[in-house]
């Protein structure tokens, strides 16, 4: 996909965030010790905004998100605040938690085909949800499955309700694993790479349905992705991270037009792209980051990043990089910000 911005109104950071996460740190249970998978993660979500948290395999960018609805393995120690609408989910107990999970908070797994039953139709698997957390009658459930999957876009969805999810394509059965996570209609919709897997035109349909999920009800969205083309077609804000750090936040136009770190930076040199409309592939080399992301095994007081940084000095492998404002409202985590030359 190339990478083009599209044009947006910005919306920001709110004031009064539906969702908060507030200096988040997860560490994993090992034989081998201790995983740092996440190091001070923060961020806020208005209502109707679509953030974006970007980054290699392995940056905890997913862990992340499992945190936010609580989906983590019991070998997960979850410290700082995670705040719906003022309520701290981490203070909740396991059965308040399914109590949100589904109804306030969805998740949107990576591989549909391992998330959903294949003993089961589609259209049972949407009941189960709307019986469970709203109480609906086995009938109105039916008829509310039916148009869950008009929602989503499945053609025939009064026949396809009672297909099993090997009559359907990947892209029909992401859209089925959307529709059952706005069966009960969330305030924040998780969505871990949506489209991975999928070509490019199944890629498009799924983006144009989280987007019409925003306009249309207001979901909130939080997208995982490595694709920085997806990022740029649909979120409003993006977090870079890496090794388990955010480096780099701001509005998706701004981090494309300035980024600042050199992550981001070497994220975007890798990535076909467009300028003033032209698309610079002739004569352009795509670029690579040298080296190999850090073990998370330790978590060093210095810039994670500097051993495959270009600009890397003394004071890089001396001190961990606070992560401040380098523009306005664009804080990144470097002791030398900027753009590439």
């Amino acid at each position: 996909m190339t990478t083009t911005v599209s044009e947006r109104v910005p919306t920001g950071p709110a004031s009064d965030a539906l969702l908060s996460v507030q200096d988040l740190h997860i560490r994993f249970s090992t034989e081998d010790g201790p995983v740092h998978a996440v190091n001070g993660v923060s961020f806020d979500l208005a209502a109707g905004e679509i953030l974006a948290l970007v980054g290699e395999s392995g940056c905890g960018k997913s862990v992340t998100a499992m945190s936010v609805p609580g989906l983590l393995s019991p070998n997960a120690t979850v410290d700082g605040r995670i705040l719906l609408q003022g309520r701290d989910l981490l203070g909740l107990s396991a059965k308040e938690l399914r109590a949100v999970r589904g109804k306030e908070i969805s998740f949107v797994f990576q591989e549909p085909m391992s998330s959903l039953n294949p003993a089961f139709t589609v259209g049972k698997q949407i009941r189960e949800v709307l019986q469970r957390h709203e109480g609906l009658s086995k009938k109105a459930a039916h008829e509310r499955a039916v148009d869950l999957l008009r929602l989503v876009r499945i053609p025939a969805p009064e026949r396809r309700v009672d297909e099993y999810p090997h009559q359907m394509s990947g892209g029909m059965r992401q859209r089925v694993m959307i529709a059952i996570a706005v069966a009960c209609g969330p305030k924040v919709l998780v969505a871990d790479e949506p489209t991975t897997a999928l070509d490019v035109t199944i890629q498009a349909g799924v983006l144009d349905i989280l987007r019409g999920l925003r306009d249309e009800l207001g979901t909130a969205i939080i997208l995982i992705t490595h694709d920085l083309g997806v990022v740029a077609d649909l979120a409003d804000r993006v977090v870079v991270m890496y090794a388990g750090r955010p480096v780099e936040q701001a509005e998706v136009h701004e981090l494309f037009a300035h980024p600042q770190h050199p992550y981001t930076n070497g994220l975007l040199g890798a990535v076909p792209h467009r300028e003033k409309g032209v698309e610079l592939v002739a004569g352009r080399r795509l670029r690579e980051i040298p080296g190999l992301v850090p073990s998370l095994r330790s978590d060093p007081d210095e810039c994670v990043f500097a051993p495959r940084c270009p600009r890397s000095t003394e004071v890089c492998v001396s001190r961990r990089p606070p992560l401040e404002p380098t523009r306005p409202h664009h804080p990144a985590a470097c002791f030398h910000p900027g753009e590439d030359e």
